[in-house]
C-alpha cells in the first residue's frame, strides 16, 4: 500500500512539472484561406455559395492582374480547401509551378441537376430525378458568375476550369459546346458513360483561341477509364496547332483520390514550359 501511495505521490508530482512549464497561451484568432461569399442568380433562380482564394499578395499591388481557376465541386467540404493548396503552394517563387492565381470554388446545390444535360437513358431519368439543367448552369458561369469575378476582382483574360466525375462530364460539355468559356480545361474522371456516352459522339465546336486540355484518371473501372481514353482520342485527332493536350493514367489512384494529384500534375503540364502529351 505504502509503494503504491509513493508511486502515485510522484506521478502527482511529475505531471505538476509538466503543466508547469507549457507555454501560456498570448492570442489566439481564426485562421482563413479566403472569403466565403453569397450571389443571388437571376439565371438559376437561386442563391450560389462561393469561395475565393485570393494569392498572398493580391492587396499589397492594387495594379497586378491574376488568372482565375474555377473550381466545381468547390464547396468548403468538397474540393476547395486542398485545391487552394496546391494554387499556392505552386505559386511560391521556388516553386514557380503556376502563376498567382485567384480559386473561386462554386459551392453545390443540386450537382447531379446542375452538370448533367438531359439524358434518354431511363436508368439516368430514374437515379438522378433532378437531373438535365446544365444548360441553365453553363448560361450562369457565362452570363453571371464569370463578369461578376472580373468586375470584383483584378483579373486577367485567363481563365481554368477543373472537374471531376459529373464536373467532369460538365467542363467536358462545355468544352465541346462553348470552348472559348475557358482557356485551360483540367477533366478528372469524366463521367461520360452518362446517356449511353452520346457526348462522346457530339462534334467539337471550332475555337481560334489557345487552349490547353488535361484529362486523367485512375483505376476506376472499364467504362471510366475506357470514355476517358476515348475523350482523349477524339480531341487528339481534332488537335490543332493552338492546342496542347495531356492524357494521364494514374494507375494507383481511384475516384475517391484521383483529383488532387491530377491537379498538380496538371498544372504542371499546363502552365510549365515543357509539353509533355502523355499517350496511353
Amino acid at each position: 500500500m505504502k509503494q503504491k501511495i509513493l508511486s502515485f505521490i510522484l506521478l502527482l508530482m511529475v505531471s505538476l512539472s509538466y503543466g508547469q512549464t507549457l507555454p501560456k497561451k498570448i492570442s489566439e484568432t481564426d485562421f482563413s484561406i479566403g472569403k466565403s461569399i453569397k450571389i443571388e442568380s437571376t439565371v438559376l433562380n437561386e442563391t450560389r455559395d462561393l469561395n475565393i482564394y485570393l494569392p498572398l499578395n493580391y492587396e499589397k499591388d492594387s495594379l497586378k492582374t491574376y488568372p482565375v481557376i474555377y473550381l466545381l465541386d468547390g464547396s468548403k467540404d468538397e474540393d476547395f480547401i486542398h485545391i487552394a493548396g496546391i494554387v499556392q503552394f505552386g505559386s511560391f517563387s521556388w516553386i514557380n509551378m503556376i502563376p498567382e492565381s485567384i480559386v473561386v470554388g462554386i459551392g453545390n446545390v443540386d450537382r447531379k441537376k446542375d452538370f448533367t444535360y438531359p439524358s434518354h437513358n431511363e436508368l439516368d431519368q430514374k437515379e438522378f430525378p433532378t437531373s438535365g439543367k446544365s444548360e441553365n448552369f453553363i448560361a450562369f458561369l457565362e452570363k453571371e458568375l464569370q463578369p461578376f469575378i472580373d468586375s470584383n476582382y483584378r483579373t486577367t483574360n485567363i481563365k481554368t476550369i477543373i472537374g471531376q466525375s459529373l464536373g467532369g462530364l460538365l467542363a467536358t460539355e462545355i468544352l465541346f459546346k462553348k470552348p472559348n468559356l475557358f482557356d485551360n480545361y483540367i477533366i478528372v474522371s469524366p463521367s461520360l458513360w452518362w446517356d449511353d456516352e452520346k457526348l462522346l459522339d457530339d462534334a467539337l465546336t471550332l475555337y481560334d483561341t489557345s487552349k490547353s486540355i488535361y484529362i486523367a484518371g485512375g483505376k476506376e473501372g472499364e467504362i471510366m477509364e475506357r470514355t476517358a481514353k476515348a475523350l482523349f482520342h477524339k480531341l487528339m485527332k481534332n488537335k490543332k496547332d493552338n492546342t496542347k493536350l495531356f492524357y494521364e493514367f494514374l494507375e494507383d489512384k481511384m475516384h475517391g483520390d484521383a483529383l488532387h494529384i491530377a491537379v498538380y500534375n496538371a498544372f504542371e503540364n499546363i502552365f510549365k514550359t515543357k509539353e509533355n502529351v502523355k499517350t496511353d
